[in-house]
């Protein structure tokens, strides 16, 4: 475990229920939702889409360090497609994920360079790495994928 020099944020919630009609309510009042199953009618969302909101949020913000480090400036219209599956084998349930990367107009070995140091500092890459198969992709042209970390889930 990494020691702790300064926490910079704690996030308190709590949860009442579950993925089927649960509900979640921060502390300050900022964050209150519903949940439901996936493909079921009605409002309310579901943990993988709050893993893919909060995962490409960070990797996003990661991404920015990186490139103040290279003393670029992101291109308008970066953006991250997440996508967090949730997945079933036998009585065991796991995720993995994807995260579609646009950097419009940035040569591919910078992009590259960019995603591979978000992947070293975000804490939401940490948490999975050697937890779940994440791939990570450049959309170079706005739809070609390349694919720049693939990382398979490593059994113990």
């Amino acid at each position: 475990m990494i020691e702790t020099q300064k926490t910079l944020f704690t996030a308190k919630v709590q949860t009442l229920g579950n993925r089927d009609g649960g509900e979640s309510l921060s502390s300050d009042g900022r964050l209150d939702i519903q949940y439901s199953i996936p493909g079921t009618p009605g409002r309310g969302t579901n943990p993988e889409q709050l893993l893919a909101a909060g995962w490409s949020a960070c990797f996003q913000g990661a991404m920015g360090i990186a490139a103040r480090r290279l003393k670029l400036a992101m291109p308008a219209g970066t953006s991250i497609d997440a996508e967090v599956d949730l997945c079933s084998s036998g009585d065991a349930y796991f995720l993995r994920a994807r995260l579609w990367v646009h950097l419009p107009g940035l040569p591919r070995a910078t992009a590259a360079q960019l995603i591979e140091s978000a992947h070293r500092t975000c804490p939401y890459s940490k948490a999975t790495r050697g937890n779940i198969d994440v791939l990570i992709a450049f959309l170079e042209d706005g739809t070609t994928p390349v694919v720049v970390i693939d990382a398979k889930e490593r059994q113990s």
